[in-house]
């Protein structure tokens, strides 16, 4: 099996192990969520902390470095020498697992180099798998099953390509559903004036970039902060799927592994 078959397997496995984690918590409320704020202010769960711990040991006998959300961040003079590694959001819309509206998804991608070369988002409610490799293609797995395909021809054999290829009505932009900026809110105003019949889809977490990936939306703008582990699997999704994640200023791809590790404001094109 080609190593970045195996990789992609790898992270596959581990976001499925991650949403299982994440549904036992979830699936019963009535237990302690553990529920902490962080100095920026976003929440932290028990689900996070064991979703985290999940990935970790499920990843680490691949050798390559992480950055979680949730883990220890090392020194850029560290990082900067790692020529790939996982970045990993464990559980990506912690707000939509307290609200509790299934809207959040377990986010993993492998970077090289700055560019995000693979990337799973996984779905714990929906039991969705969205998964792609730059240069191979992208697709979804719905109903996914707790033991995965052994092999990458049995796991894309079980899969549907994407981007999709159904029809739609209008012009279709997808936002944030909790974070929807004055200057998002500009950009969607001035697709209006272009394309006239523009359809607003919200929703959490990376769904938004899923969806871009499927082919069920014309554009995300997000003109608002977000981290790396927020996009890096979906970018990489999207890309595979032969669309774009470009900067909003210069129109740039988003790099990955920075000294800062908040991205710019983007924006996501599909093929």
């Amino acid at each position: 099996m080609e190593r970045k078959h195996r990789l992609l397997l790898a992270a596959a496995r581990a976001a499925v192990v991650a949403g299982e984690k994440i549904m036992e918590i979830y699936a019963a409320p009535e237990t302690e969520w553990e529920v902490e704020t962080k100095a920026d202010h976003s929440p932290l769960t028990r689900a996070d902390r064991e979703a985290h711990a999940a990935i970790s040991a499920a990843l680490a006998p691949e050798g390559l470095p992480l950055l979680s959300e949730e883990g220890a961040h090392e020194a850029y003079d560290v990082r900067r020498t790692w020529r790939e590694l996982w970045i990993v959001d464990p559980l990506d819309g912690t707000k939509e697992f307290l609200k509790r509206n299934g809207e959040f998804t377990v986010n993993i991608a492998l970077v090289a180099d700055g560019s995000p070369v693979m990337g799973v988002i996984y779905v714990p409610v929906r039991r969705t798998l969205c998964f792609g490799i730059v240069g191979e293609g992208a697709w979804r797995l719905g109903q996914c099953p707790a033991a995965l395909p052994d092999s990458w021809e049995g796991l894309t054999a079980a899969s549907e390509r994407l981007p999709e290829r159904g029809d739609r009505e209008g012009f279709v932009v997808v936002a944030s559903r909790s974070h929807l900026s004055p200057e998002t809110s500009n950009f969607i105003d001035r697709l209006r004036a272009t394309h006239g019949n523009v359809t607003l889809c919200s929703a959490g977490s990376s769904l938004k970039l899923c969806l871009v990936a499927e082919g069920r939306a014309d554009v995300y703008p997000r003109m608002a902060p977000t981290m790396e582990w927020d996009t890096a699997a979906g970018d990489a999704i999207v890309r595979a799927a032969g669309g774009r994640t470009v900067r909003a200023d210069d129109g740039e791809p988003l790099i990955y592994n920075k000294e800062d590790l908040h991205n710019p404001w983007f924006v996501v094109y599909p093929a």
